[in-house]
């Protein structure tokens, strides 16, 4: 339904099959839905040889239910008929429903279930280059069908948005930081992050190779809140001290998550 009241009324692609059925529902008025499962038929068959009959079964199921709810939700009236508000939100939408798909280990077909039987193939492939180039072809496509530039440059939005949607939903918006010190007063420091902070520090040994010294790296996992309160820590202690804070996707364990 969401598809259908934002991208669909303004010939918008969010990729994928849905993009090609979009195309077809326009010029050939075939049924979306019905579209959409017969696109997805060969890819069923070569997942149940490939990826095994648990994964063949949960992409069944889902491409068969966005099948039977694009058909029965087109005669919803669009929501908006503004290109960029129809792009942003349905984007964000679609993220959403995809990241729901994914973390339930699942498929509805279309880019991701071709994405997977490539690297079956082809395990170098990373799913996600996949993904795109293919959605690339298609939004290209839809531009040369309808023959507006615009619809392409709004799909794009979709599609990115669609992507970070997805990443905010797995990873989160508070990465946590992994921070590197260098510093001669290490042992201050760390017992100042442990004190202050709550943190736990492990100190590695290094070797600068320009001036071949010997020194201790401290290595540090804390929240961004408490990366820059260590950072004000080492600071404080020893101004000349070098630091270094980098993003880290997930962190497991004592005071991080636990699986």
């Amino acid at each position: 339904m969401l598809f259908l009241g934002f991208l669909l009324p303004n010939q918008l692609s969010s990729g994928g099959f849905t993009g090609i059925a979009t195309i077809l529902y326009y010029l050939l008025k075939f049924p979306m839905g019905l579209t959409v499962f017969l696109l997805n038929i060969p890819l069923f068959i070569m997942s149940f040889i490939k990826k095994g009959k648990e994964f063949f079964i949960k992409g069944l199921i889902g491409t068969t239910s966005l099948s039977l709810f694009l058909d029965i939700l087109d005669n919803f009236q669009a929501v908006t008929n503004d290109r960029l508000l129809a792009c942003i939100y349905g984007g964000i939408i679609m993220g959403i429903g995809t990241s729901i798909v994914l973390k339930a280990n699942g498929s509805t077909g279309g880019t991701d279930m071709l994405a997977y039987i490539i690297r079956e193939y082809k395990p170098t492939y990373r799913t996600g280059n996949l993904i795109v180039m293919v959605d690339i072809v298609i939004i290209i496509l839809n531009v040369i069908f309808f023959k507006k530039i615009e619809v392409g440059l709004y799909s794009s939005i979709t599609i990115y948005l669609m992507g970070k949607v997805i990443d905010v939903i797995f990873e989160g918006v508070n990465f946590t930081k992994m921070i590197y010190i260098v510093s001669d007063k290490y042992l201050d420091i760390s017992d100042k992050i442990g004190e202050h902070v709550g943190r736990g520090v492990t100190g590695i040994y290094a070797k600068g190779m320009y001036t071949n010294d010997e020194k201790v790296m401290l290595w540090c996992v804390a929240s961004r809140n408490e990366a820059m309160r260590i950072k004000g820590i080492s600071k404080k202690i020893d101004p000349a001290s070098f630091i270094v804070i980098s993003n880290a996707r997930e962190a497991f364990g004592f005071g991080f998550k636990r699986e």
